[in-house]
């Protein structure tokens, strides 16, 4: 009896500490925290006193009955409304240090461990120990509902019913909120990104324990005790959004209604009121210590052991979409990707509330022709970069700028002037592919032109030495490859190629304009169909080529020294590379040049940023598939 009296005198001291560390003058909703911890408190010292005064001296069977429900009520809520408090003092404008949040941390353990450990000895078998017996009759009457029987026992028992309900679903959801913080949280997975692993509308469940969780909006949790290897799935915070504690505050309030719902209802929206990508579903291929390089589809990594890149093992990647089916509902939901044979479309008709909803193959017959047709043109253009001989294209192309010459006016320009003839965005690849006739009439027309285009076609190779010694064939960094890395040189290979589309189309449209043919007659041009053909290719790589290549990361420092990926830290993608956004990109598209080492390169937009997460932002792993059932199982 002293040692369960000791222990709930000690909940509210500790309690009345609680209160106190959680003070707020900042006008805000963090003033709310110390009144409302302050006056569960007080409540709770004074269902103590009631029962403590109650057991130790004589007094009416009621009054303890009722004492020890109210104090067993108290001490049930008691670690979740200390647990609001904390989070309600923090959600303010006034931060709080790392020790005084390690100190409420402690103090809620204390209060939340002591509490189930007097109601451990609260319970009726252990109790009916130390309390008469009369007592103990009456509060197990109390815990008696009455029954369906007269008008004041149905409202009574109404009433009990509602309160009882209300009960259960508040405590099972501070259960659920305890839970998915510290133990597991279900997620569902936004797009395709993770095809064919985790289809759209996937429901995971990702265990946290092992991987640090913290209290709510503070730097205080459990240690990390998860380490990451390449290939395990992980769900992490999305770290292109901002950090900062106002992002913090509205994300902690959209994941417990996230939570609450179990995943049904998302309020986690951006400036634009956009839902948030947050948090994110990806496979580690990065790991501290490594150096990545992504080209041609295949992933290559080094480290300070190993100065060569490796290509690594990276099997989970999906390149050839072409031989999966994906089946689609009518609002464009990605239901299930199987592979079926080549056959009608395929439509399955299921009635329901008076709907019928149609499902159809996405990519049968020409749309599955055409997806491997697109991949395949893809292949075919990493071949022909890989086979382009420089020597002979720095020869074509001085050809083509001389031939260019003969037909364009005589009239130079200024060297300085040259450049604003077409600056960065009439070089967008795209424009500059499609504006071939516009350009053509331009340049031959504009003082400058044939000097611009002289510097174009033939810039890029002037300050490269002996062409012959650069080769794609062998490893992939080294002296033998333009820019010292396989990146680096595919791009620059990439950007000769547009080169010797652009100045082909060019002077063969400015050699029928000197024989006098009109545009309209240029359609049968054999040579004009041909390279229109393969600027069409190569628009279409450069514009995809941020799926399928990334550059050496993290970038080499300014003096050539290799960098890694820090301590605790890891680089994600996803498995379907063409359709996902990842941690090789940022949400910005900027128009950069294909190459920094041509200052007439052509240009593209691009969403290449890459960067690596921190363990602290990752949640765990994505362990266990459990929707839809037809899927369920261990994520592996």
């Amino acid at each position: 009896m002293k040692k369960l009296s000791s222990c709930v005198r000690v909940i509210v001291v500790l309690a009345l500490v609680f209160s106190l560390l959680h003070v707020s003058f900042v006008p805000d909703v963090s003033l709310a925290a110390f009144p409302l911890s302050l006056a569960f408190t007080l409540f709770l010292g004074l269902g103590v006193r009631n029962l403590l005064k109650t057991m130790a001296a004589p007094a009416a069977a009621t009054a303890f009955s009722r004492s020890l429900s109210v104090m067993i009520r108290f001490l049930q809520y008691a670690p979740f409304i200390y647990i609001a408090v904390f989070v309600l003092r923090r959600a303010g404008r006034g931060g709080l240090p790392y020790l005084l949040d390690l100190v409420a941390v402690l103090l809620w353990i204390a209060i939340t461990v002591l509490s189930f450990l007097v109601l451990y000895f609260l319970g009726e078998k252990r109790l009916s120990a130390i309390v008469p017996d009369e007592y103990m009759d009456a509060y197990k009457k109390s815990q008696q509902k009455p029954p369906f029987k007269g008008a004041a026992n149905i409202g009574k028992r109404i009433g009990i019913e509602i309160l009882e309900w209300a009960d259960a679903i508040v405590q099972a959801v501070f259960d659920i909120i305890l839970l998915n913080i510290f133990l597991f949280q279900l997620y569902e997975i936004p797009s395709e990104s993770m095809v064919p692993t985790f289809l759209i509308k996937d429901r995971v469940a990702v265990f946290k324990t092992l991987a640090g969780p913290k209290f709510p909006l503070s730097k205080v949790g459990l240690p990390y005790l998860q380490k990451y290897k390449r290939g395990d799935i992980v769900v992490f915070r999305n770290p292109h959004y901002a950090d900062d504690h106002k992002s913090e505050v509205k994300t902690f309030l959209s994941q417990f209604i996230y939570m609450v719902t179990l995943t049904l209802v998302k309020t986690n929206t951006d400036e634009n009121g956009e839902l948030k990508a947050d948090p994110l579903v990806k496979r580690v291929v990065g790991q501290p210590g490594e150096q990545l390089m992504l080209m041609d589809g295949k992933l290559y990594a080094r480290t300070k052991d190993s100065a060569e890149f490796s290509e690594v093992d990276d099997a989970s990647a999906l390149w050839d979409t072409y031989s999966h089916t994906e089946l689609y509902d009518t609002d464009k939901n990605l239901l299930k990707i199987q592979k079926l044979p080549i056959s009608d479309i395929y439509r399955e008709e299921i009635d329901g509330m008076g709907k019928e909803r149609r499902y159809w193959q996405y990519s049968l017959k020409d749309a599955l022709s055409i997806e491997q047709e697109s991949y395949a043109a893809t292949v075919a253009v990493e071949e022909e970069r890989r086979a382009l001989d420089l020597a002979a294209a720095a020869e074509e192309c001085l050809s083509l700028s001389e031939q260019f010459a003969r037909y364009a006016i005589d009239e130079e320009l200024p060297e300085a002037e040259l450049p604003s003839l077409f600056g960065a965005e009439n070089l967008f690849e795209y424009d500059f592919f499609h504006n071939s006739n516009a350009n053509t009439i331009k340049l031959l027309t504009v003082a400058g032109g044939a000097q611009w285009f002289s510097h174009f076609m033939t810039d890029w190779y002037k300050n490269l030495g002996e062409l012959s010694s650069y080769t794609e064939d062998g490893a992939v960094s080294g002296a033998h490859l333009v820019g010292g890395d396989f990146y680096s040189d595919a791009c620059f290979r990439l950007n000769v190629m547009a080169k010797l589309v652009v100045g082909r189309l060019i002077v063969r449209q400015a050699a029928l304009m000197a024989e006098g043919i009109s545009s309209t007659e240029w359609r049968s041009d054999a040579l004009l169909r041909e390279q229109g053909t393969k600027a069409m290719q190569l628009e279409s790589y450069i514009r995809q080529m941020d799926q399928r290549n990334m550059p050496v990361f993290p970038a080499n420092a300014a003096d050539g020294s290799a960098q890694y990926i820090p301590e605790d830290s890891y680089f994600m993608m996803g498995d379907n590379r063409y359709n996902s956004l990842d941690m090789r990109h940022s949400y910005n598209r900027s128009l950069v040049p294909l190459t920094a080492y041509d200052d007439y390169s052509i240009t593209y937009y691009t969403q290449l940023s890459p960067q690596y997460v921190s363990r602290s932002r990752i949640l765990g792993k994505a362990s266990l598939r459990f929707w839809p059932f037809s899927r369920i199982g261990v994520v592996k």
